[in-house]
């Protein structure tokens, strides 16, 4: 009885843990434009980058669904009835830390130190996909609600982070001055595009995470949309959008066996 009482306080903690890093992260992203933070906006300091694979500006607005994703999650988890949630369990500490990283992204990004940007983007990054790995571990016993408040926010979370890790990263080499080997920077952007797609389809392929792809898919339109007079980015993100969208399409007849009950 002490250890099980030992387990449930914990978990409580990590309930209200959620919530509290869930209004703080969003809280320190809204002040980073609405204060702005460092006198600076996120937008204004990515457009010092004249790289290829940042997207058109409303693309961003997917930061609102990711929040309110994130928030459902964050209400979700933190109800009594969740707390023997085997999903929930699941996710431990990882939320903690992708939110804590996310909120030191901000700063360091504001502060321009764009080098250190991309280690803490990693940390979200790789703290996403174990949250994926182990979700996807038990989605047979997801209900669903499981599947609304839990799975399909951190799909649509890991999607954007995805692509948003590739530009980070883009950006710090950039910002570093690297010369690409000679390569021009429209054909590293088509070999990124393609990179990026690829992992799309496979997430498609392996997992019928159509949350997940359709991010992907976002995130391409928008980077034809702005690149579109550079037809060897334009062009290369529009068809990889067409492609990502039929995979995506094609996987839902899939998704039912994937989730069925054994």
């Amino acid at each position: 009885m002490i250890v099980k009482g030992i387990a449930m306080r914990r978990v409580s903690f990590l309930q209200w843990m959620n919530l509290v890093v869930t209004l703080a992260m969003i809280s320190v992203n809204v002040l980073a434009n609405a204060l702005p933070i460092n006198g600076l906006n996120t937008g204004e300091i990515s457009d010092r980058f004249p790289i290829f694979f940042v997207p058109a500006g409303y693309v961003f607005s997917i930061w609102g669904l990711i929040y309110i994703g994130l928030i459902a999650f964050a209400v979700y988890q933190a109800l009594p009835a969740q707390r023997e949630n085997m999903a929930v369990g699941r996710i431990g500490w990882l939320y903690a830390v992708s939110s804590v990283a996310n909120i030191v992204w901000i700063f360091l990004w504001h502060y321009t130190r764009f080098v250190l940007t991309l280690p803490a983007m990693l940390v979200i990054l790789a703290s996403l996909i174990l949250i994926f790995v182990r979700l996807w571990t038990v989605r047979r016993q997801m209900t669903t609600a499981d599947r609304w408040a839990i799975y399909i926010p951190f799909s649509v979370y890991l999607g954007w982070i995805s692509v948003a890790t590739v530009a980070n990263v883009t950006q710090v080499l950039y910002y570093l001055n690297w010369g690409g080997w000679g390569v021009g920077p429209e054909a590293w952007a088509v070999a990124m595009l393609a990179v990026a797609a690829a992992i799309g389809v496979a997430m498609s392929l392996r997992h019928a995470n159509v949350a997940y792809v359709a991010v992907f898919v976002w995130a391409y339109v928008g980077i034809a949309v702005k690149h579109w007079a550079t037809p060897a980015v334009g062009l290369t993100a529009a068809v990889l959008a067409g492609l990502l969208a039929v995979a995506m399409v094609l996987s839902v007849p899939r998704r039912a066996r994937l989730w069925a009950v054994r």
